[in-house]
Order: C-alpha cells, then sequence, then structure tokens
C-alpha cells in the first residue's frame, strides 16, 4: 500500500494513530476509546472513521460487534506498508527494522543484480548510469543523496524485468530511504565507487561479477551503517527483539476492552 500521510486531516489522523499503535502506546488488542480520541484530535466521528478505515486496511485494527475497534496483533499488520515501515523507524527499534533490510537485501540484490546482468536492456543502462551520476552530484545534501540511491537500486530492480522482483520495492524502497537518511545525515564516503562495479558487470552481461559486487557494496552499506549507529541507542538484535515481542505483548498485560460507540 502506498504511503497515506499528508493527505489532508485524515492523513494527519492516520499519522497519529498508527504512530500510537506501532509505538505501543496503544497495545495489542486494545480497545481504541473512540470518545476519547475525538475530544482530543477536536475532529468529527465522520473524520476518524475514515483514518479507521486505513488503519484497517493496514491491518493494524480491526472492528467487533460489542467491542469495537481494537489493535490487532503485530503478525497481522501489512509490515511493507510504507507507512508502518515509517514508523517503526520513529519507534524505538528502527534497529530491528535495519536488520531485516539488510537480511533481506542480502536475499533478494545479489539475485537480482545477477539477472539484470542477464536481461538489461539499453533503457536500463541508461536509468542505472543516470541514477549513479546524480548520486555523484548529491554531496552535502542527504535527501538528494537518498533519493538518488533509491532511484538506482529501483532502477536495477526494473533491470531483471521479473515483476515479482520489481514489486519488492515496495518493502525496500521505503526502508532504504529511511535507511539512507540515516547514512547520509552523517559523514558517510562516498557512495559512487561501490556502485560503479555493479553497474559495470550489468552493462558486461557479466552475471557472476554482478552478483560478487553486490554482494561487496551490501557489505559497504552495513559498514556505512554501523559507523553512523549511535552507540548509546545500539542494541544487539536479541534485546531489540525481546523488546518488540515485549511490546507486542503488551508486557504481559492484556488491557480491559473499552466499549467504543
Amino acid at each position: 500500500m502506498a504511503e497515506y500521510v499528508g493527505r489532508g486531516l485524515h492523513g494527519q489522523i492516520v499519522e497519529k494513530v498508527g504512530t500510537r499503535i506501532v509505538q505501543g502506546r496503544l497495545r495489542v488488542g486494545e480497545t481504541l476509546d473512540m470518545t476519547s480520541l475525538i475530544n482530543e484530535l477536536g475532529i468529527s466521528q465522520t473524520v476518524l472513521r475514515e483514518a479507521v478505515k486505513v488503519l484497517t486496511a493496514k491491518g493494524l485494527v480491526d472492528a467487533r460487534q460489542k467491542r469495537g475497534t481494537f489493535v490487532r496483533p503485530r503478525e497481522d499488520w501489512n509490515l511493507l506498508d510504507a507507512d508502518v515501515i515509517r514508523w517503526q523507524f520513529d519507534a524505538d527499534t528502527p534497529e530491528l527494522v535495519l536488520r531485516d533490510l539488510a537480511e533481506l537485501r542480502l536475499i533478494v540484490e545479489p539475485a537480482a543484480a545477477r539477472l539484470a546482468a542477464e536481461r538489461r536492456t539499453e533503457e536500463d543502462l541508461t536509468a542505472l548510469e543516470t541514477a549513479l551520476a546524480r548520486m555523484g552530484e548529491t554531496s552535502g545534501d542527504p535527501a538528494e543523496a537518498a533519493e538518488a540511491d533509491l532511484a538506482w537500486h529501483r532502477a536495477l530492480l526494473r533491470a531483471t524485468h521479473n515483476e515479482l522482483l520489481q514489486r519488492m520495492d515496495v518493502f525496500i524502497g521505503p526502508a532504504l530511504a529511511e535507511r539512507d537518511r540515516l547514512v547520509h545525515s552523517a559523514e558517510a564516503e562516498d557512495p559512487v565507487p561501490a556502485h560503479e562495479p555493479v553497474l559495470r558487470a550489468v552493462r558486461d552481461a557479466d552475471p557472476s561479477a554482478a552478483e560478487e559486487a553486490m554482494r561487496a557494496l551490501l557489505a559497504r552499506a552495513d559498514a556505512d551503517l554501523a559507523r553512523t549507529a549511535d552507540p548509546s541507542r545500539t542494541r544487539t538484535g536479541a534485546e531489540a527483539d525481546e523488546d518488540r515481542t515485549g511490546r507486542d505483548s503488551g508486557h504481559g498485560t492484556e488491557p480491559e476492552d473499552r466499549e467504543a460507540p
């Protein structure tokens, strides 16, 4: 699902309530107090209902007769949704999203580079070269650097000419954008030299070299992220997983359901 925020008042309410759910301030199983939300946010019942429809489509909430609207378990959330990904970065455990992203990219992108080397067209090469050139022109502007990097990786997925792989952009796109903002907001090395070997191998139609170059690029990406991480906030995967599990389970306490009108 595409990002919803920014679409007027409905988008603002989706943002506020969705963030509270993902951050655990509205816990799994908890029933939303619609009257309190209407009063707190200064909105009409119609606006809140429209926002709830969006959150329902994202898998965050559901409604039952007599029970009202309640927060669904994390396994029911659409974790590939652009807003849900971004809200996780705003929560206390962004390292979990970064870990998941790194693992997914290691599975997907080397194989994508191999296919791109086998199937790329002149149009694909032009898109990759344009994105790489733009990457080299954006030093000092974190937002532009992140956009250029994202454009290059999207072009690589398109060059596979595999529709399912191209749809991996739904997850990789927003998660990579958030990751790039962290890296490019700090002092990061020039990204162009790490991307050039992948492009060269794709241009030369060398699948093995393209796959190897992509693995090297991902290793470099991990190193860049490690350099920019705040040691005071960095936790191990196990510690972060424990925090995620505790938050989703309501820390062992099942909240009482409140009736919603």
